[in-house]
């Protein structure tokens, strides 16, 4: 769908190897996804989701199809990229073409594995990135207001917009990041945003890489990680990269035994995919049937018609109808003729706005 979270960090923290075990994740699929052609810095992952799980163990089907998600390994950030430092430019134009920031952060101790910046600080790390992001949204919100001011003299909606980039780069130069402008939910932001995409108005999640003691229990580092991401509006996902690595390459019952060992109940990797997939405003409905049980990734609030685009586009074009059944009803039925018999299938027409796992059958005509 056109959608990636970008993973960025300072080096050593654990950027490379989470994005290795992302790697692993995809490959270790890749028989179910034989069209997808994978560039040397994405790894495109299956969408954890025990619902797809369930359904199959009741439909029996060929294979299970997995709804996906892009995650896109951003290198090359050192302080003052935003002034060309390291591969500056490169770093930055790589996450605007995401839709949401993974910043991984060390919160673990070892002297066998030197900081940059000579000391483990997570809020200062985060500082230094999240820094870089605001000094590159104020360049590019003066060049833009310069052009704006030029065509206020006879354009009273540039005038207006002027006022407002300048208000909020005011804003930014403060050290706030764009997400959090108290004007961030108003029309003239959201063109603004869409004319310069700013990349500290981005959803960011935090990746708080710990040890394998840090799993179990919150360490100091975690701790103050998040208490910035609760002031900022964030989400913390706490792992252990090099455990993550070690997880990829297990089967289902000896991951599940180890992650249980460990006093783990979901792995951090799966968190990351799952909530993820939820940042960028997707959702899953489900179509089931002895070839293949399936999940159809779509943006939330989204009509059955542009649903069914989704599968092809013909399926919008000559929509009828759509057959629906709930996801807890399919399985409380145990199948879809069962289901029917208790009257539990309804007919949805073009306004219907699908929910999250519902099993679909389109109508259509061409």
């Amino acid at each position: 769908m056109g959608l990636s979270i970008g993973l960025v960090g300072l080096p050593n923290v654990g950027k490379s190897t989470t994005f290795n075990a992302l790697t692993k994740a995809q490959n270790a699929e890749a028989a179910n996804y034989p069209f997808c052609t994978i560039e040397p810095n994405k790894a495109t992952v299956p969408v954890p989701d025990a619902r797809l799980d369930a359904l199959a163990k009741i439909v029996n089907p060929e294979r299970i199809q997995y709804s996906t998600l892009d995650f896109v390994d951003i290198a090359g950030l050192v302080k003052g990229a935003s002034k060309g430092e390291g591969l500056g430019n490169k770093f930055l134009s790589n996450i605007r073409e995401t839709e949401v920031i993974l910043q991984i952060v060390r919160c673990f101790d070892d002297e066998n594995i030197v900081h940059t910046e000579g000391r483990i600080d997570p809020l200062d790390d985060v500082e230094i990135i999240e820094n870089e992001l605001i000094f590159a949204d104020v360049e590019v919100l003066t060049n833009r207001i310069e052009r704006l001011k030029k065509q206020a003299k006879n354009d009273k909606e540039a005038a207006a917009m002027a006022e407002f980039a300048e208000e909020l780069a005011e804003y930014l130069a403060e050290g706030n990041l764009a997400r959090n402008f108290p004007k961030a939910d108003s029309e003239m932001f959201d063109k603004l945003n869409r004319e310069v995409r700013l990349l500290s108005a981005k959803e960011i999640m935090y990746g708080a890489n710990v040890d394998e003691d840090g799993l179990t229990e919150d360490n100091d580092y975690v701790t103050a990680l998040r208490a910035h991401a609760e002031k900022n509006g964030c989400e913390v996902i706490k792992l252990c990269a090099k455990i993550e690595e070690e997880l990829v390459g297990m089967d289902d019952d000896e991951r599940n035994e180890f992650l249980r060992d460990m006093g783990v109940e979901e792995s951090g990797l799966e968190q990351i995919i799952r909530k993820g997939f939820d940042k960028l405003g997707l959702m899953s409905y489900f179509t089931a049937g002895v070839k293949e049980v399936r999940a159809w990734t779509i943006h939330k609030n989204t009509t059955a018609p542009k649903a069914a685009a989704v599968i092809h586009n013909d399926f919008e074009k000559g929509f009828i109808r759509a057959e629906v059944i709930g996801y807890d009803d399919f399985v409380s039925c145990g199948g879809e003729a069962k289901a029917k018999e208790a009257g539990k299938m309804r007919l949805e027409g073009k306004e219907y706005i699908v929910a999250d796992g519902d099993i679909m059958h389109f109508r259509f005509n061409v």
